[in-house]
């Protein structure tokens, strides 16, 4: 069996604290159930984390009372963070007590409704309650080496998954079987669960973006957009591949072939510490703009990955971060031309020291 690194869960609430700090809050009350794994270990489906300058508290229900406590052992924090189980009022007696002497709590504005920014004013009344935005994001952008290690593990899986169901393609089997064929692949090949929905998308439904798969027949000359990933030990993997069925493309499509995977060669060779995200969009979109498709790139060029498939940091004209080792971003610029046929290509990429790395390596090749 293979060893991975273990993940460096012990100093993650200790970097939390400072930026507790730079949020202006004595305290946050984390409800984003990543973020709770990330800082804590623990996996389950309900909990709240609440962590101040001096301690932390992760209240849950019963149904994880051995789990918790298993999991935050684990993962090297159980000195640190206090489990209270119980019902939803013990829960929130729980929430209470932990913030005895707080001032100003922050809760996570970017996944919190209304309606529950106002249970948690009244719950926590006498407390200033106040938005904060990517407090413990910021944290998960840079990745340790035991994430990385399950990332690039999570893209072995659907590499070799895409290659052992891709002969099907000249089957005449439909979108949706496609797609059944490379889920089951990677549940055999040790995915716990696909990364997101996938996408197959042929002919001219490769023209959508985030086409769902149909019953649609594919067929010899369609262009096949697959755009896929594993997930491994909660950490995911992300990777488009576009194919031509039955041989090469012709016409306008073989150009569109051509521009996108320039457009993404440059963008993945400008990934590297120090760039700017957007600088790297820019980059993609400038070749595309160059062959008359700059409206037909509809969608940035990529988007961070982790725990989450889509996290920070964002690679688009709006995208703001500067890029340093540890960092995973895809790159996967696309032309779409309604009656034509749509392209893209995707990798998953680690930014080293030099440069960046692939974690997804599945061949480019056009014609399947």
């Amino acid at each position: 069996m293979t060893e991975f690194p273990p993940l460096e869960v012990g100093g993650r609430l200790d970097a939390l604290s400072g930026r507790l700090v730079e949020a202006e809050v004595d305290g946050l009350v984390v409800t984003t159930l990543p973020n709770i794994r990330y800082l804590t270990g623990f996996t389950g489906s309900a909990g709240i984390l609440v962590v101040t300058g001096s301690r932390a508290m992760l209240t849950t229900d019963g149904r994880y009372r051995t789990q918790s406590a298993e999991q935050v052992a684990a993962a090297g924090v159980d000195s640190r963070v206090v489990i209270e189980i119980g019902g939803l009022q013990a829960q929130r007696d729980a929430v209470k007590e932990a913030v005895t002497g707080v001032e100003r709590v922050g809760l996570e504005a970017d996944n919190v409704t209304w309606a529950a920014s106002q249970r948690w004013s009244e719950l926590l009344e006498g407390i200033e309650v106040t938005p904060t935005s990517g407090v413990v994001e910021a944290l998960r952008e840079v990745k340790d080496d035991g994430e990385v290690a399950r990332m690039t593990r999570a893209a072995a899986i659907a590499d070799a998954a895409l290659a052992e169901v891709l002969p099907l393609l000249s089957s005449g089997i439909s979108e949706v079987q496609f797609a059944l064929a490379l889920d089951t692949a990677m549940r055999r090949g040790g995915a716990e669960s696909t990364a997101f929905d996938t996408i197959v998308a042929t002919g001219p439904n490769s023209a959508k973006p985030h086409h769902q798969p149909t019953d649609r027949a594919i067929v010899t000359g369609d262009p096949v957009v697959v755009d896929f990933g594993a997930t491994f030990e909660g950490y995911r993997s992300d990777m488009t591949r576009t194919f031509c069925v039955g041989g090469e493309p012709q016409g306008e499509l073989a150009r569109v072939f051509a521009v996108v995977r320039a457009s993404q060669a440059d963008g993945v060779a400008a990934v590297r510490p120090g760039a700017g995200t957007k600088e790297v969009d820019d980059v993609c979109r400038q070749v595309i703009a160059e062959a008359g498709w700059a409206e037909r790139f509809e969608h940035g060029t990529g988007h961070g990955v982790g725990l989450d498939i889509h996290e920070a940091p964002t690679v688009s004209p709006l995208g703001t971060a500067i890029l340093a080792p540890g960092v995973v971003v895809t790159v996967e610029p696309g032309v779409y031309l309604p009656g034509v046929g749509g392209v893209r290509i995707e990798d998953t990429l680690v930014v080293t020291e030099e440069g960046s790395r692939a974690l997804t390596t599945f061949t480019k090749d056009v014609a399947a």
